[in-house]
């Protein structure tokens, strides 16, 4: 059994916060600089690098790529022979954002009740999702999400016999609505089956794929690129002002459904996708 104590988690959280407000991952910075020689847009083209920029100057100068540092969303993948000693793994994480916020100046976002509306001065709580796997290490994900992005997403529950083409039809009106709202381009994070809430969750872990990683299963590495295609034709373009890279990426996930229900979710993220991960 391998023991894993309290104060470890808190000083990687914080690290983790931290880093991951100031640096975007090396596959999106990838994805934007290849956009921008794609891109058939002028207006566009400049936009793209503007946001290149951007990811420098950040970089550079320690300072958040956006001033939404977001709600702090976690992925926890705790092995089954690790025991967490000096206190426990929530308390611990909500410690160590609180701390990575603070420490880090990165804004707090999070109101304590959402009609009420007093912020929590420190970005806690935060969202935390667990998983039970095998092994003796324990895998923290932490993706920081935007409101702007957050709130362009939907989910649905479509009947079976809406099938593929109306998962396509809501997947491209959902992002023809959203418009320039949530700061393409975008990356499309999408949920196919499960439950009414699991889907989502499926959605937002999505996001947290490689830009060129490829679907395990071709059925969906397929889809994902036809969805990508049909969106990148809609004109919307970076930052709105129109061209043909409204989005760098689509990632499916799917789970098994019941007989009665196709329900799917769509979280879309911006063009600023932090993500980082940590294994203790």
């Amino acid at each position: 059994m391998k023991i894993i104590n309290c104060n470890q988690i808190i000083k990687a959280i914080r690290d983790l916060c931290i880093n991951a407000c100031l640096y975007l991952p090396t596959d999106v910075q990838k994805a934007l600089e290849l956009s921008k020689t794609t891109e058939s847009s002028c207006l566009g083209q400049e936009i793209l690098d503007l946001i290149i920029q951007n990811t420098r100057i950040a970089a550079t100068n320690q300072i958040p790529l956006c001033q939404d540092t977001g709600f702090a969303v976690f992925f926890v993948e705790l092995g089954q022979e690790v025991h967490i000693s000096g206190g426990d793994l929530y308390s611990a994480i909500n410690t160590g954002v609180s701390k990575g916020y603070q420490e880090g100046y990165l804004r707090k976002s999070i109101v304590k009740d959402p009609l009420r509306r007093k912020n929590t001065e420190n970005n806690t709580p935060a969202i935390i999702h667990t998983s039970i796997v095998p092994g003796d290490s324990l895998k923290i994900s932490f993706c920081p999400k935007g409101g702007g992005a957050e709130n362009m997403s939907k989910l649905a529950m479509l009947k079976p016999s809406d099938g593929w083409e109306g998962i396509k039809r809501f997947v491209i009106a959902t992002v023809t609505e959203a418009e320039a709202n949530p700061c393409p381009p975008i990356i499309v994070g999408i949920g196919i089956g499960g439950t009414f809430e699991y889907c989502a969750l499926l959605a937002k872990k999505a996001l947290l794929r490689q830009i060129d990683d490829i679907n395990d299963d071709d059925f969906y590495a397929k889809k994902e690129i036809e969805l990508l295609q049909e969106i990148n034709k809609l004109n919307i373009g970076p930052a709105g002002f129109g061209g043909t890279t409204t989005a760098l990426s689509v990632k499916i996930n799917s789970y098994p459904c019941h007989i009665a229900s196709l329900p799917v979710a769509i979280n879309i993220q911006c063009h600023s996708s932090r993500h980082k991960e940590i294994i203790l």
